[in-house]
């Protein structure tokens, strides 16, 4: 069952609405956490924290021949009296991805098991500190993905409509 879309773009009014709304949904939430991350950077309070695993992980799509790599940090820290673990090296719930080991270890160069570190909390979110007290621009380029599909699909399906 074909849903509409080809390599070279939506075939049909369904399909290219899809498009439209898929990215749509994209950019609102590149949007969303980018602004979430920017109000926890703004309310951090910094914590003491101990490093208790640094490593990098290699991701691969499918879409993309080779790996990329993801910095991975694990840390505990404790906020008004209860101790918690995180593995936010930044604020964003999307997390960068590094084209290179090298890049990715850069990153992560700074920590070391079983060392101390500051890590900082968002008193709305203490379940989810992070080790970096400034954004990131993964988001930003969620949000502009998404904004090219919903521009594929919108165009796309006005097209469909006319002709």
């Amino acid at each position: 069952m074909s849903d509409g879309l080809s390599i070279d773009g939506p075939k049909t009014l369904k399909g290219a609405l899809l498009l439209l709304a898929v990215g749509l949904a994209v950019t609102g939430y590149g949007a969303y956490d980018y602004t979430q991350q920017s109000d926890a950077v703004d309310d951090a309070v910094a914590v003491d924290a101990a490093i208790t695993d640094v490593g990098v992980e290699s991701t691969s799509t499918g879409s993309s021949p080779g790996a990329d790599y993801r910095p991975t940090v694990r840390f505990t820290y404790e906020y008004e009296g209860t101790e918690y673990a995180s593995t936010n090296v930044y604020p964003s719930a999307i997390t960068s991805n590094y084209d290179t080991e090298s890049a990715a270890r850069e990153v992560v160069a700074a920590y070391a098991v079983n060392e101390s570190t500051t890590a900082y909390v968002d008193p709305a979110d203490p379940d989810g500190a992070f080790l970096k007290a400034q954004t990131s621009n993964a988001p930003l380029f969620a949000a502009a993905l998404g904004l090219l599909l919903a521009l594929g699909g919108g165009v796309s399906a006005v097209g469909r409509i006319r002709g």
